[in-house]
């Protein structure tokens, strides 16, 4: 029997104004005047305050991305060329300055700078064969838990699947819950929720061991300080709960939500967060309890989910679902374990589908 041997982001700085230690760590990578450095920023900031904070030399390439709609492998292929476009050198580091759609944008161009081909060739597990250019993490949004995770999820041409490599770590991260701050109502339940999901499908899955639990356990504990109990320092809770979180699936596996969010989010472009939340509303099967405290969740903060989307959908439009959602043999595997294929059935899926 072997056990999974991981890498964990090496290098992390927590607290609130810790932004401001980005030029350090930057400093320490640029070696020669002429090395330059990519900042991938959410083009949510742009005109913002934020903007002004960043470090930038005036040889360095900063680039609004919009992620209005989930990352593509076509995306990041184009923002990889933009990189080979403005220098014939390599970045010394490509920083990820926004939510977990630009931190993933960000841990896959680094990857695509140092090895050759579109992105959709690596998507998958451990395809990577070249380590990626150093990488910085700095979440404005908290609730993937992109920021620990070894996967840069993306839309391909065939389905929704990350660059799972442990070349897709992050080399740092930096924390600071400051940048958090006035998020929209509906974009921070969503994203948190995506960290509380993880933590519902780690503790029920069948790869559930101590390290996870533990994580699980914990982030689970600061998401109902956040989200039910509205703690005084709820930003620094979530941004916590978050990498916890990502921790927390790192050694075991997501789900069933994840997996039939996945199909939605495909086939209809629901953003990752307000896809889990959809498909996590109709899973009282699988997760009774977790299913039972969201609810409350959304109750206290007044959200109410877009219900019957799938209802009315063409019948082939629900079969690119399924077959989408169906094709996540390792989250099923956590489900259901050794047998899930008699189990995961096109008619049970088609169900799920139409109650959403």
């Amino acid at each position: 029997m072997s056990f999974k041997n991981f890498k964990c982001v090496p290098k992390m700085i927590f607290g609130r104004g810790s932004f401001v230690q980005l030029d350090t760590v930057l400093d320490a990578e640029r070696s020669d005047p002429s090395d330059f450095v990519v900042f991938l920023v959410d083009d949510v900031h742009q005109g913002k305050s934020l903007i002004e904070r960043i470090p930038a030399k005036a040889h360095d390439l900063l680039i609004y991305v919009n992620v209005d709609d989930e990352p593509t492998t076509k995306q990041v292929d184009t923002l990889t060329e933009q990189v080979h476009a403005f220098n014939t050198k390599r970045p010394v580091s490509v920083i990820g300055l926004g939510g977990g759609s630009t931190l993933d944008l960000a841990k896959a161009v680094a990857l695509m700078i140092t090895n050759t081909g579109g992105s959709a060739m690596y998507q998958g597990w451990d395809l990577i064969k070249h380590p990626a250019i150093h990488h910085i993490g700095i979440p404005t949004v908290s609730g993937t838990g992109a920021e620990a995770s070894r996967t840069a999820v993306l839309c391909g041409p065939v389905r929704k699947l990350g660059l799972n490599s442990d070349h897709t770590v992050f080399d740092q991260i930096i924390m600071d819950s400051e940048l958090i701050a006035g998020v929209p109502t509906d974009q921070w339940f969503y994203t948190g929720m995506d960290c509380y999901i993880h933590c519902v499908e780690s503790l029920e899955g069948t790869y559930l061991n101590e390290f996870a639990k533990a994580f699980a356990e914990k982030a689970m504990d600061l998401c109902r300080e956040v989200f039910i109990y509205d703690h005084a320092e709820k930003d620094d809770k979530l941004m916590m709960a978050s990498y916890m979180g990502g921790m927390s699936i790192a050694y075991s596996q997501v789900g069933a939500c994840h997996a039939v969010s996945y199909g939605l989010s495909y086939v209809l472009g629901y953003h990752h967060g307000l896809g889990n939340c959809l498909a996590f509303d109709v899973l009282e099967e699988f997760y009774p309890e977790g299913v039972t405290e969201f609810r409350q969740m959304m109750d206290k903060h007044n959200i109410v989910l877009p219900k019957n989307i799938c209802k009315d959908l063409p019948d082939d439009t629900i079969a690119k679902m399924v077959a989408v959602t169906k094709s996540m043999g390792p989250l099923w595997d956590n489900v259901y374990g050794e047998g899930w294929e008699e189990k995961v059935t096109d008619e049970m899926l088609t169900k799920l589908f139409r109650r959403i």
